[in-house]
């Protein structure tokens, strides 16, 4: 399918491990032709959940098969708990048992849990298999499908296991968004935010005038998701393997991945996209404690995200948190202490991040102690 005006492509530039990221309805009716025109194989795995089976699988499988294209298909349980060794071990199987060789391919079809498993067994079966990511969720599309990230989780915290294994192609089908919960939809939408208030500060307030229509979809939300792509691609290319750009895709994060351990990964009490929305508030509250940014700021962040619907605040998660010194362990796990202190993501303003190096724990864990919801009144 050649490139139309509803849909968007942004190139990732990565030498001999570039690929494109294409962005608009339809794609998945369309797969197996723009496959067809980048990979030379003709046998894919398909693995995907039980929540998107239902939706895409088919469509899929016929579009590969009316391109000649040999799948098998693997169906995993739904869900965050998913990302463990429990899983990579089947759908590892199914890869070597579906005979994938160099030019086939192993083809992700779900959200964020399904693309980190998926990319991070095709990146040790055969000692690394080509892979596309199919991302069905918003969070995925204008993130976790987009620069080679992949892993799975361990009790010690979330993501420690996995390899970088960039994708060979990433298809975008917004219309597939239109299945989502306005949950799941408001859990992307805190990653959309990011990029704004990574150095984006012009595309936050855009987001602030435009976010009804991004939510509504149509071209508002295509070009949410285009200019997502295309932050976090500017910053893969720059740091592919984060030694120090691309820890700026961290904000909110650290705070947000020890909230999601804090609640073992229990998705009826906090997803992902929560998690960051509250981890963003903290950060930039944290760096308004720290003086390094304006009190005012963080007002704007937090009026925003709890505009659209996001919680913004520990208390309300729902469920009683452990103590602060244990959200401190999961923080110093996510992010190593180093002589005492940690590596954070803090701001100097609206769209100003830095990675602070220097971070004291025990600043943090006196925040940590402030904020939380069994705080003494």
């Amino acid at each position: 399918m050649s490139e139309t005006p509803t849909v968007r492509k942004i190139h990732v530039p990565l030498g001999d491990r570039a690929y494109d990221i294409l962005i608009g309805p339809g794609l998945i009716g369309s797969a197996a032709q723009e496959i067809a025109a980048r990979l030379t194989g003709r046998r894919m795995a398909v693995v995907t959940d039980e929540n998107v089976a239902p939706l895409y699988l088919q469509p899929l499988m016929e579009s590969l098969a009316q391109a000649g294209i040999e799948a098998v298909s693997a169906i995993l349980p739904a869900g965050e708990k998913t990302k463990s060794f429990e899983h990579l071990v089947p759908v590892c199987e199914t890869i070597l048992g579906a005979r994938i060789e160099r030019n086939d391919a192993v083809i992700a079809l779900g959200g964020g849990v399904i693309g980190d498993l998926t990319g991070f067994a095709a990146g040790i079966a055969r000692r690394g298999s080509r892979f596309i990511q199919i991302p069905t969720s918003l969070l995925a599309q204008v993130d976790s499908s987009v620069g080679g990230k992949t892993g799975i989780n361990s009790p010690h915290g979330k993501n420690l296991i996995g390899v970088f294994h960039q994708p060979d192609l990433v298809l975008a089908d917004t219309d597939v968004l239109d299945t989502l919960s306005p949950r799941e939809f408001r859990a992307g939408y805190a990653e959309v935010a990011k990029y704004g208030l990574i150095d984006k500060p012009d595309f936050f307030a855009w987001l602030e005038a435009n976010w009804q229509a991004v939510f509504a979809g149509g071209a508002a939300r295509i070009e949410a998701i285009a200019l997502s792509c295309q932050a976090k691609a500017d910053v893969v290319v720059a740091d592919e393997r984060e030694n120090g750009r691309r820890a700026l895709l961290n904000l909110g994060h650290t705070f947000g991945h020890a909230l999601e351990a804090a609640t073992a990964y229990d998705g009826a009490r906090l997803v992902h996209g929560e998690g960051v929305a509250i981890g963003m508030v903290l950060a930039h509250a944290f760096s308004a404690r720290m003086n390094l940014a304006s009190p005012d700021v963080t007002a704007r962040v937090e009026a925003h995200l709890r505009t659209v619907g996001l919680p913004t605040r520990m208390s309300e998660i729902p469920g009683r948190l452990p103590a602060a010194e244990v959200l401190m362990d999961a923080i110093a796990q996510d992010k190593k202490v180093k002589g005492g202190k940690l590596t954070f993501i803090l701001t100097r303003g609206l769209g100003e991040a830095f990675v602070a190096n220097d971070v004291p724990t025990s600043a943090v864990l006196s925040f940590l102690a402030e904020n939380h919801p069994d705080r003494a009144a």
